[in-house]
């Protein structure tokens, strides 16, 4: 890795991210190598003043600190999106030319040796694997890259930014994904309902099957056999008339 020029004569420590509590204390996103080490190099600037600051602990990846002279929520609140700088004298020097400090970083444009821009980096850290730099890609995605030299082959300070070669597919979109709407409790109930009324029509419909038109069912009579109507065969009336006809003839 290879560096073009000095960089400004101030380092950005890190930024404050929110309030903590309701005495004045800030939440800190730190750019140093180690994070309680944003208060160890005495005063930091802001565009609003110079503050001592107190480092009270690290919670869920940030810093909670006590600045001097903010006292209150409504302060602490107004600090929101402030960041916090040293002069570089303040961090001692380095004398080797590949060195640098890593808040140097922040800030700068990642690039690939084509010329596109992939993003800006906005955090170095290390969880004790080696230095990860966290990009902000041109899509809003942050993602995290392996700071070494074969992804990150020149630093350029001068034209405040580096060029890089991720490894493949690192900063790739995940794959869409088109999850099943998912239905409220009412219309899942809703649902059943007429689930459970269309098996109880189908139900009925099977026991009781329609009797075709015109036709009479068999019947049985008390000695068991089963009598069939037979249409044409004459009515009692029928059978009555025709004896009369006879006596008559």
């Amino acid at each position: 890795m290879t560096q073009s020029s000095d960089t400004d004569k101030k380092i950005c420590l890190g930024v404050i991210v929110g309030s903590h509590g309701v005495h004045g204390r800030v939440k800190i996103k730190a750019y140093t190598q180690d994070p309680k080490n944003v208060g160890a190099y005495g005063p930091v600037e802001t565009a609003q003043g110079s503050f001592p600051i107190k480092v009270t602990g690290v919670s869920k990846g940030v810093v909670i600190a006590a600045l001097d002279g903010v006292r209150d929520r409504t302060q602490s609140d107004a600090m929101r999106g402030v960041s916090l700088f040293v002069s570089r004298e303040a961090l001692g020097s380095e004398e080797e030319e590949d060195n640098f400090f890593h808040a140097d970083l922040v800030g700068l444009r990642a690039m690939l040796a084509s010329g596109e821009l992939v993003g800006e980096v906005v955090g170095v850290h290390d969880f004790g694997a080696g230095d990860l730099l966290e990009i902000k890609l041109v899509d809003g995605r942050l993602e995290l890259m392996p700071f070494t030299k074969d992804n990150v082959p020149e630093i350029r300070f001068d034209a405040r930014d580096m060029v890089i070669d991720p490894p493949a597919g690192l900063f790739d979109a995940p794959a869409s994904k088109n999850p099943k709407r998912r239905r409220s409790p009412k219309s899942v109930e809703k649902m059943a309902k007429k689930a459970e009324e269309k098996a109880i029509k189908a139900a009925l419909t099977e026991q009781t099957p329609e009797t075709p038109s015109g036709d009479s069912e068999p019947t049985q009579d008390n000695s068991g056999q089963v009598s069939v109507p037979n249409d044409d065969a004459p009515s009692e009336t029928e059978i009555v008339s025709e004896e009369n006809g006879e006596k008559n003839g």
